[in-house]
């Protein structure tokens, strides 16, 4: 990698790869993506012969005050090397090839009626937001909306460099506790959203046979079922194989939505035929993280209280407001830490 690394650098500086812009996108992300571990390895290399040297100096004469300064300055070396060790191993992991793809979000209300569909709302905005905090990109693909500003269901694309590496951990049943707008008596209900978050992608790598495609077009429709314009610009997919059903209704062209409504379906079919591969092999591991399992509940969000807890960590903080305003990389770092722990056992074991 190191070779690599060095023979990349040579390449960005050849006149030959300067006037081919696309080579220089090609080599530069090649570049960036094993900067870290040949930096990490180099950092290694330079502790390793640090000891090597300082643990050496014991072998000559000296006093006992300067051997017990050696001795401490070993110790100190010794703690360094570990640590570079266990960045360098979980930088050589192999890394989940989904990783480094844009990511579709798929947000349905579960339980509890129209505070769940408001509750789909908050989650929507947190996902936009936290992408915003990022530089990603988001935008929605399908919706569904209710009469007083919720969702059935909303599916966003959001784009950017790993953004499905961190959204892969949000998957799952997420619960909020809280007195709904609807609510005279003032009572605490518990209400529902499900979350799917799906690497995007292409059509090569997903090859969708037309015939094996039933396509129904219709009117769109708003929320309380008006119709939204005066043709049949809405589509609904099919997937005969698989039973898949992908509507989408947002953009007023037919194509849009069709369009749309594909690149949808390929996520969910790459998904699909992703998750029985991991079962085959039996890669799935014991535990929830990253592993995407959708009806697990992964966590609460408590208003009354102003907690969230994430119930795969264990783990409760009281700024509820601060999390649905996206604010939420305590928790996925956390579970990227988590994750390679288990990785890195299940690789020595």
């Amino acid at each position: 990698m190191v070779r690599r690394y060095e023979e990349l650098n040579r390449l960005l500086s050849s006149p030959d790869v300067a006037s081919d812009p696309a080579k220089i996108r090609e080599y530069a992300q090649e570049h960036a993506e094993i900067a870290g571990l040949v930096e990490a390895y180099r950092e290694h290399e330079k502790v390793s012969d640090e000891l090597a040297t300082t643990q050496a100096m014991l072998s000559e004469e000296i006093d006992s005050e300067m051997r017990d300064m050696i001795r401490e300055e070993i110790a100190q070396l010794e703690r360094r090397l570990k640590q570079a060790e266990g960045r360098l191993r979980a930088l050589l992991l192999p890394k989940d090839p989904r990783d480094h793809r844009n990511t579709i979000v798929e947000i349905r209300a579960g339980t509890g009626g129209e505070e769940a569909a408001l509750f789909a709302a908050d989650l929507f905005a947190m996902y936009t937001q936290y992408a915003s905090q990022h530089g990603w990109e988001s935008e929605i693909l399908s919706s569904n909306e209710t009469g007083i500003g919720g969702y059935k269901e909303i599916i966003l694309e959001i784009k950017g460099k790993g953004a499905f590496s961190r959204l892969k951990y949000e998957s799952g049943v997420h619960r909020v506790q809280r007195v709904p707008v609807t609510e005279t008596s003032g009572r605490i209900h518990t209400s529902t959203a499900t979350v799917a978050v799906l690497p995007e992608v292409d059509e090569v790598e997903v090859d969708i046979d037309e015939n094996d495609l039933r396509v129904d077009v219709f009117r769109a429709r708003g929320h309380g079922g008006q119709s939204v314009n005066t043709t049949d610009s809405a589509v609904r997919i099919t997937h005969l194989p698989t039973g898949l059903v992908v509507q989408c209704q947002d953009e007023r062209s037919q194509l849009q939505n069709r369009a749309r409504a594909l690149s949808i379906l390929r996520a969910r079919v790459y998904d699909l035929e992703y998750q029985r591969q991991l079962n085959e092999v039996g890669e799935t591991r014991r535990h929830q993280v990253g592993t995407g399992e959708r009806s697990e509940k992964i966590r609460t969000y408590n208003f009354h209280q102003n907690r969230v807890t994430d119930h795969r960590l264990g783990v409760s903080v009281h700024r509820l407001q601060a999390v649905l305003a996206g604010d939420l990389d305590e928790f996925i770092d956390r579970l990227v830490v988590i994750d390679e722990a288990e990785r890195l056992q299940a690789g020595s074991g």
